[in-house]
């Protein structure tokens, strides 16, 4: 059985744009251009620039406006950290880490926190025994103290949504808001299968910002489903696996 995957990021992010339902939940994405960054910048102050295919977190950067202006500006890739005195300087410099690629530039988001350390979500969305759309899981990645990404493959550490949320929200409160992101994932789901029919499973990446207002920065059409062996609840990964084997993408052990 084959599995459709869509590798764009921007590709992904204009279907979701059509849906006046989810565009709320979209940060501003535009393609990466000098007048692009110049005005979101200017707009927003940080941003991230990203490939447009790329995974685990490789190659993407937080760029901010300092303050005062004087100070000029500075972006973050890994735990490397640069400043440049003027905007041309900037965009010089990120032109050649580029290096040619597609790249996105997308609005930033103030994450909520975690011992300090900024975390967002991922919820598994897949077809189910009865080929309906199903959110089989949902779990924190909470990034590593010195980078900009919470990709596992980056250094981060997956980590419950409980825990992650017990110190911003009630028991009762957790419970409904992950009910929330759940439901913004099969609407996601939905949507992608218009245009993508062969999806099988996705993986939505989801920050939630100090408003607790989620948006969604990426969806993964081959979601790494083995970070939900991190939980304690041992059930979940189990299903999301089997789930994965009854459409093909794993061989049953």
């Amino acid at each position: 059985m084959s599995i459709q995957l869509v590798y764009s990021k921007w590709e992904k992010t204009n279907v979701l744009l059509h849906s006046a339902a989810l565009r709320e939940y979209i940060p501003v994405t535009k393609l990466f251009s000098q007048e692009n960054l110049l005005l979101m910048l200017t707009e927003y102050g940080m941003v991230y620039v990203k490939p447009v295919n790329g995974t685990f977190g490789k190659g993407v950067m937080r760029v901010e406006r300092l303050k005062p202006a004087s100070k000029g500006f500075k972006y973050q890739l890994n735990t490397t950290v640069r400043t440049f005195p003027t905007f041309e300087l900037l965009y010089q410099g990120l032109v050649k880490k580029i290096n040619g690629r597609r790249y996105l530039v997308q609005k930033g988001i103030d994450l909520l926190r975690h011992k300090k350390r900024r975390f967002d979500i991922r919820v598994m969305v897949q077809r189910n025994d009865s080929n309906n759309w199903e959110a089989t899981g949902i779990i924190g990645r909470l990034a590593h103290p010195a980078k900009v990404v919470t990709n596992y493959h980056n250094g981060g550490t997956p980590m419950s949504f409980e825990r992650l949320m017990s110190t911003h929200q009630s028991p009762t409160q957790k419970m409904i808001y992950a009910l929330r992101l759940k439901q913004i994932s099969l609407d996601i789901a939905k949507e992608l299968e218009k245009h993508y029919p062969g999806i099988k499973e996705l993986g939505i990446d989801i920050a939630i910002d100090q408003q607790f207002r989620p948006w969604v920065l990426e969806v993964n059409t081959k979601p790494d489903a083995f970070i939900f062996r991190k939980l304690e609840d041992k059930t979940i990964f189990r299903k999301i696996y089997n789930y994965a084997v009854s459409y093909g993408r794993y061989k049953k052990k």
